[in-house]
């Protein structure tokens, strides 16, 4: 429980995992029916980009930072920097970005552990009947709270990777929740430092049975030093069938804005067609 995303946030991860989200709940609101949001590991909502510890490592210079100098042609790259343009300053976490953007009928869960962090994220959320705030384990919220009622929706879960098996507790977790309620949209993030802990990830996630996995991986440069961050990657478990190929084209267009020459875009089928 050590770790604050306020040192991350708006970097090439945020910016990557961000643009996706978005997408998934372009796909979630198509139809009238309403849906149910779970943010597993939440964090504070929202950052000031400004504060001493965001600027102490500078990385959101290298992600939203980057992206706001240069000239955006994808749609969703553009409505993604008009949303956090809305914000007035400050950094949306995936939080308020769910809160934004989810209708009145639809109903969202955020959780964070630490509870200093979920106070101000209580803050933050404000008050809305729409949204509740829990301080559970992530991965016991979806024991807890899944199947939800609404039958269709969306769980996001972005660990700190704290842990050495964070790997396997994702595994684990994504098995446990598809028992409960095997058609929810589920999006798992994670970072890339070296590919082979990535291609294990896979193969375990294959070796579930699950029916339908993807995964679409970031690469900021080759991983030939394992010790660093070189990229960071989302699983996607009954993703909309049309993200394969909008996703291509908004990765063609960011990979070069926020990587240049060195960077690179992966779509993985893990199981299904």
């Amino acid at each position: 429980m050590n770790y604050r995303h306020i040192y991350h946030a708006g970097n090439f991860a945020d910016v990557f995992k961000h643009i996706i989200l978005m997408r998934l709940l372009d796909y979630l609101k198509q139809k009238e029916k309403p849906f149910f949001l779970l943010d597993t590991h939440a964090g504070i909502g929202l950052y000031n980009l400004d504060s001493d510890q965001a600027k102490k490592t500078g990385e959101a210079a290298d992600g939203i930072g980057r992206l706001q100098k240069r000239r955006a042609r994808a749609g969703a790259i553009q409505d993604y920097l008009d949303l956090v343009a809305a914000f007035a300053g400050e950094y949306p976490g995936s939080p308020k970005i769910m809160q934004r953007l989810m209708r009145s009928s639809d109903r969202l869960v955020v959780n964070e552990l630490h509870p200093d962090d979920r106070e101000t994220l209580r803050d933050v959320m404000g008050r809305d009947h729409c949204v509740r705030v829990e301080g559970m384990d992530g991965y016991i919220t979806m024991k807890a709270l899944l199947p939800p009622p609404e039958k269709r929706g969306l769980v996001l879960v972005d660990p700190p990777f704290e842990v050495t098996d964070e790997f396997e507790r994702m595994v684990k977790g994504l098995q446990n929740a598809c028992e409960r309620w095997s058609t929810g949209m589920y999006a798992f993030w994670y970072p890339i430092k070296g590919r082979q802990a990535v291609l294990a990830y896979h193969e375990a996630l294959r070796a579930t049975g699950i029916r339908k996995i993807v995964a679409a991986d970031f690469y900021l440069r080759q991983p030939t030093d394992s010790e660093i961050l070189n990229g960071c990657g989302m699983v996607l478990v009954n993703p909309p069938w049309t993200l394969a190929a909008e996703l291509n084209t908004i990765m063609g267009e960011l990979v070069p804005l926020l990587a240049e020459k060195t960077g690179s875009y992966h779509w993985t089928q893990i199981a299904g067609e």
